[in-house]
């Protein structure tokens, strides 16, 4: 009989081998190790190591997956995490449930939920997970509010992070949900107790009620303090000295922001939204050819920076000719970004820069379909204005109103327009108001007096029905009418990869 290479008892050796298979790779001896395991146990460890000693024979890995993600693989790491998922691993079942969020498709962010459900109740990552998916899902019953409550609060408690802000969009988002909690009293509880989301969860409040520029100092001194903990400060503090008009503090935060994204403690994404930030006019002087110069290093390793130099461009024509651009949209689209496409589709819609052309600007906003809504919102405007030779009204119904639905306020104008010139179809005095009703909240001169004026067409029992088909797409609508990119990042701030 063969003398075995190890003198542990054959039961110790097999219950620690299913020990650090249930714990994972990061507790599992060395690869060394694996011919002395195999020759020991025989098939059924050896079978139970090769799962967790991924990186010997190119199994599926988490390890893997995880750094995959982080450079932009997302084949290498959905393919690794599903075949983990397989086999039970919760962490890899929320790998791929993240994957399956960030496609934005809907049938991939239905599975999502049932992939977190899966890991729930042995992860509170995947409970933190699945409670701010289930904050952010549009049409969410009474029910699933409560549950998100429950899910974040549990993770919480479990040490998971990224779970205050989303709990404040929750308050704030569906006060009906909870009469008995006043959104700023919590806060203010969070913020006395030290948590540290609850600073960054009041500057979500002065965002969602519209009282920001009255707060500049207290974001400034709340982002202050975050800084060296919560990147998003940067793209803060950076909209606040643009408001205030304060140049020099700017220039210091820029230098601190160049030099901790070399450190690498500072993603190339938030160096992009910082560029933003410089240049957005609507927040004061723009600063525009500063926010070029922090783009064009971290373009090459972060591809939709591409397609923001393009836009920076688009805005700021001085800064480069139309050749420079297209080169900018070529890099982003050979990289897959959709943002690229969509700014093609407007260059040729609006004829800026390239001749206009209808057809050409359909195709590249059918490219960025289901990623980027704008898409839906120019797809409909083209075939309401008919553009393509006659007037669609059914297709701009549908891409207008799926724009409309997911945040693009331009698009209710759009279908109140459709509906009320009957242009390519019969006019609909009810849903023209409907429509008209819902885009007043562009605060435009002409939203408001198209819906005073469809108002006051409507005799008492059509305007009661009418006001009760509004009552029911509001209903609909899950997402805030403010649900900004600010908002979206501050909502996402502080998640840790797999």
């Amino acid at each position: 009989m063969k003398t075995p290479i190890l003198n542990t008892p054959p039961t110790l050796w097999e219950r620690a081998c299913s020990r650090w298979v249930q714990r994972g790779v990061s507790d599992v001896p060395s690869c060394l190790h694996r011919e002395q395991a195999h020759s020991y146990m025989g098939t059924v460890c050896a079978l139970a190591l090769a799962v967790s000693l991924a990186g010997c024979a190119g199994l599926p890995d988490q390890r893997l997956a995880n750094e995959a993600l982080k450079r932009g693989d997302t084949a290498t790491a959905a393919a690794n995490y599903q075949q983990l998922a397989d086999l039970g691993y919760s962490e890899a079942q929320v790998g791929l449930a993240d994957l399956q969020v960030d496609s934005h498709d809907p049938a991939q962010m239905k599975q999502a939920e049932a992939t977190y459900r899966a890991a729930a109740s042995v992860s509170p990552r995947a409970q933190a997970r699945l409670g701010r998916l289930l904050v952010a899902k549009p049409g969410a019953t009474e029910a699933e509010h409560h549950e998100a409550e429950g899910l974040l609060k549990k993770a919480a408690a479990a040490g998971e992070g990224n779970t205050l802000i989303p709990l404040a969009m929750l308050y704030l988002q569906y006060p009906h949900s909870f009469p008995n909690v006043d959104a700023q009293k919590q806060i203010s509880q969070w913020r006395a107790e030290g948590k540290p989301e609850a600073g960054l969860a009041q500057v979500l409040l002065y965002r969602t009620q519209g009282t920001y520029d009255q707060h500049l100092d207290d974001v400034e001194k709340i982002c202050k303090a975050a800084i060296n903990t919560t990147d998003i400060c940067y793209v803060e503090l950076a909209t606040v000295y643009q408001k205030k008009a304060q140049p020099e503090q700017q220039a210091e935060l820029i230098k601190q922001l160049q030099a901790a994204h070399s450190r690498g403690t500072v993603s190339a994404q938030r160096v992009d939204s910082v560029a933003r930030v410089l240049a957005d006019p609507t927040l004061g002087k723009t600063d525009e050819k500063t926010a070029q110069s922090l783009l064009e290093p971290i373009a090459p390793g972060y591809p939709a920076s591409w397609v923001t130099l393009a836009q920076l461009l688009y805005d700021f024509p001085e800064l480069g000719d139309v050749d420079q651009m297209m080169k900018y949209l070529d890099n982003g689209r050979a990289a897959d970004q959709p943002r690229a496409e969509l700014l093609l589709g407007k260059l040729y819609y609006e004829g800026k820069m390239v001749p206009a052309d209808a057809k050409v600007a359909e195709e590249h906003f059918q490219k960025a379909v289901g990623r980027e809504v704008a898409a839906d919102y120019y797809l409909g405007q083209i075939y309401r204005r008919g553009y393509l030779g006659k007037v669609y009204p059914q297709k701009a119904l549908d891409h207008l109103l799926t724009a409309a639905r997911n945040g693009q306020n331009s698009a209710d104008f759009a279908i109140a327009q459709l509906f009320s010139q009957g242009k390519g179809t019969k006019p609909d005095p009810l849903s023209a108001y409907v429509f008209s009703q819902l885009a007043k909240a562009q605060n435009t001169p002409q939203a408001t007096e198209l819906a005073q004026t469809l108002e006051a067409q409507l005799p008492p029992a059509q305007l009661a029905e009418a006001q009760r088909l509004l009552k029911q797409e509001q209903a609909t609508r899950g997402a805030l009418s403010q649900n900004t990119p600010q908002l979206q990042a501050l909502q996402e701030d502080g998640e840790e990869s797999l």
